[in-house]
């Protein structure tokens, strides 16, 4: 933080020359409050919603043919062969490691999806600031819901509806 804050003091002395002819401009704006309101970013959040329920369904299908063999083979364990019982214990434990693989894909999927249908939304309202700053003449816009803006006063321009502007253009 101090590392930071010793960042922000370097470029106003930096800048302070420059500043006699002309302020300084910043502008703020809260990234993630931005995406969230976006429409692509709640289709993309229904997208994943719908492919995790799909690899949720089939996780329960497994986790209910698991629970059957294991019943199955709870009722019958005491009057099974030796060798017919490691046979449908080593079934069982196959079926539970499977399981087990099977949710770990699962989530990994589901990250890469979120990744894959987040990545061109960021992309977008990151060219949309982009374009926002340079039109405005601003030296900076600070993400605040990174929290790490240690101040900003109301000199400061909230970007949030410029940027929102230049996204509904698209």
């Amino acid at each position: 933080m101090k590392l930071i804050k010793i960042f922000i003091l370097t470029l106003f002395v930096a800048f302070a020359g420059k500043a006699t002819a002309q302020e300084l401009k910043f502008g703020h704006i809260n990234v993630q409050q931005l995406v969230s309101e976006l429409p692509a970013k709640k289709a993309a959040d229904a997208q994943l919603q719908a492919e995790a329920t799909k690899l949720q369904d089939q996780l329960k299908v497994m986790s209910e043919d698991l629970d059957s063999k294991y019943s199955s083979y709870l009722s019958q364990r005491d009057s099974l062969p030796d060798l017919i019982k490691a046979t449908k214990e080593k079934e069982i434990q196959d079926l539970d490691a499977r399981i087990k693989q099977y949710n770990q894909m699962a989530q990994q999927t589901i990250t890469q999806k979120e990744q894959q249908l987040l990545q061109p939304i960021i992309q977008k309202v990151q060219a949309a600031i982009t374009t926002v700053g340079q039109e405005k003449g601003l030296i900076y816009i600070f993400d605040i819901s990174s929290q790490v803006v240690v101040y900003h006063s109301d000199k400061s321009i909230d970007c949030a509806p410029f940027v929102k502007e230049k996204l509904l253009a698209q």
